[in-house]
């Protein structure tokens, strides 16, 4: 699934239709505040993928929503939780959080609270689905590693495969169990003394930001979302 297939699925008309019941809003009103602020998250996602300082919760939260159901997505949003999400779309926005809220909620015709209770409901799900992608690209690679499967197919989950792949040793601790357990590991120890300047970290010691970046990169956002929920409000 690339970003496309993943908006599609994030954006379906079940999906908009589900917001809009779960927020007391209008579908228009919907697909305008998610036009506006998506691009916004997305950026947040790279950024926090890639950055040495959240990349392992990060990993984390991936690992975890990874496992909800999202095979029925009216189902999941009805029962979404929309106060946790808020501190999802927190962490993805940072210090631009009420900046990017407010922009949204001006070109929708909504309060900053409504507005932020759409996203606070989308962004359980922007998550879900990226962990679930993650997942499946790393069980790709498993089956490219190890084409006959082996010891991998003993592994709780994809994302967790990635931790048999390039944890080794170190899965032997309870903090490097799974992507965000090898992750903390890779990131952990001297590194976290590192100056200022190698927070970002490269492809080759941190493989969760590479496969954000490819995912996520040389796509226009905006253009993608204009085509799925036409230009908003």
């Amino acid at each position: 699934m690339d970003l496309a297939s993943l908006m599609k699925t994030m954006l379906s008309p079940d999906s908009i239709t589900q917001m809009s019941k779960k927020t007391g809003t209008s579908t228009e009103e919907v697909k305008s505040v998610l036009l506006s602020a998506l691009p916004a998250m997305l950026s947040g996602v790279k950024g926090q993928a890639s950055s040495q300082e959240t990349v392992a919760g990060f990993a984390g939260a991936l690992e975890s929503h990874a496992k909800d159901d999202t095979s029925d997505i009216s189902a999941f949003l009805s029962k979404v939780d929309i106060k946790d999400g808020d501190k999802i779309v927190g962490h993805l926005l940072g210090g631009e959080k009420a900046a990017a809220t407010k922009a949204a909620a001006q070109k929708a015709g909504l309060s900053t609270a409504a507005t932020g209770s759409i996203l606070g409901a989308a962004a359980p799900l922007l998550m879900s689905l990226l962990g679930q992608q993650a997942s499946q690209t790393v069980q790709a690679q498993a089956q490219n590693v190890h084409p006959l499967g082996g010891a991998q197919q003993s592994s709780p989950s994809g994302i967790g495969l990635l931790g048999s792949l390039l944890g080794g040793g170190q899965q032997q601790s309870a903090q490097s169990s799974g992507l965000g357990g090898l992750l903390g590991s890779l990131l952990g120890g001297g590194q976290q003394s590192a100056p200022a300047q190698q927070q970002q970290q490269s492809a080759d010691t941190n493989p969760l930001g590479s496969m954000m970046g490819s995912m996520l990169g040389g796509v226009d956002v905006t253009s993608l979302l204009t085509g799925l929920l036409g230009s908003g409000k």
